[in-house]
């Protein structure tokens, strides 16, 4: 089954599911948010914008599309953004949806509506299906979400398949977050063409020989330019240089509650407590944990170059 690609995806790719900064009052801080996103941009990296790591489901719809229109009036490229936009109430995905792609994004990562447990095949396609519909646009692109172990909602191979065969040039790519790598493997194997992105860098030397897009992962908020270079490596060597460093910062913060601690990276290197600050029902990292993980970071001589932009912001 043939899919029709952004051109975006031409070559592998590197997307961060960008963390989302706090006001002390617990507001989104669009501009902090704004300035990180340039870092990733410039960092080599395209921006999965309202992911799970983003804390995208603590975020209302109006805050969601208000911080669309904030990175694309900083002159962010839309060709370089897959924002999220699945939501369990319907009318929510299709006005997500349907804002994504007026501005030109790349494509929209879809969740399926994680509520209802249970739910079929049929229902799943009914749901993406009037999305489409309802969206009603040529340019619309939806790369589906696996996330199973979240969302209690697996997006099966049977639904992709049916998916790809009513709509070859809309449907044209997954995250696939299960974990699994047999389903990751299964996947690359049956659907030649299909964007599918792994959700850990750790296993792009096992999928890229496969075809994988690249990969939409949550350290690469962290790690842009070392997942870039190992999807840019020329060479057997370089390749495999880049695996073992970007592997093991992963392995190092995925021990780790996720998002709070990619928040005390940030904050860190940032030199910008406000990071840290996450909505209930998370809570940040405590001072021990925190210190415990940089010095781990530190030790693999770890660093996040650049970070004058977000610094700038702070003062």
């Amino acid at each position: 089954m043939s899919v029709s690609l952004p051109s975006v995806f031409a070559k592998p790719r590197v997307f961060a599911p960008v963390v989302t900064p706090f006001t002390a009052g617990l507001d989104v801080d669009a501009p902090r948010f704004v300035a990180f996103c340039q870092w990733l941009v410039g960092q080599g990296a395209g921006l999965a914008l309202f992911g799970t790591n983003s804390e995208a489901n603590s975020l209302s719809l109006a805050e969601r599309h208000a911080l669309l229109d904030h990175v694309l009036e900083a002159g962010i490229d839309p060709a370089q953004m897959l924002p999220g936009t699945g939501a369990c109430a319907l009318p929510d995905a299709i006005a997500l949806t349907r804002h994504a792609t007026e501005a030109g994004c790349a494509g929209a990562l879809m969740l399926p509506p994680f509520f209802y447990k249970g739910v079929s095949d049929d229902g799943l396609f009914a749901y993406y299906s009037d999305v489409i519909q309802a969206v009603g646009s040529d340019q619309l692109r939806v790369l589906l979400y696996h996330i199973p172990q979240f969302t209690g909602v697996p997006i099966t191979h049977a639904l992709i398949e049916r998916l790809i065969a009513v709509y070859p040039h809309t449907v044209v790519g997954i995250k696939d977050s299960s974990g699994d790598w047999a389903n990751t493997a299964a996947m690359l194997e049956k659907f030649p063409g299909f964007a599918v992105f792994p959700a850990s860098e750790a296993l792009l030397g096992k999928a890229l020989p496969l075809g994988a897009a690249g990969c939409i992962s949550a350290t690469a908020n962290i790690q842009p330019r070392a997942i870039a270079s190992l999807l840019n490596a020329v060479t057997l060597e370089e390749r495999a240089e880049w695996e073992g460093k970007v592997a093991t910062v992963r392995l190092a913060v995925q021990a780790q509650p996720m998002i709070p601690a990619l928040k005390s990276i940030v904050a860190h290197f940032a030199k910008d407590s406000s990071w840290t600050r996450v909505r209930a029902p998370l809570t940040p990292m405590n001072p021990a944990q925190s210190g415990a993980l940089l010095q781990q970071l530190q030790a693999l001589d770890f660093s996040m170059p650049s970070m004058a932009s977000l610094a700038a912001v702070a003062a």
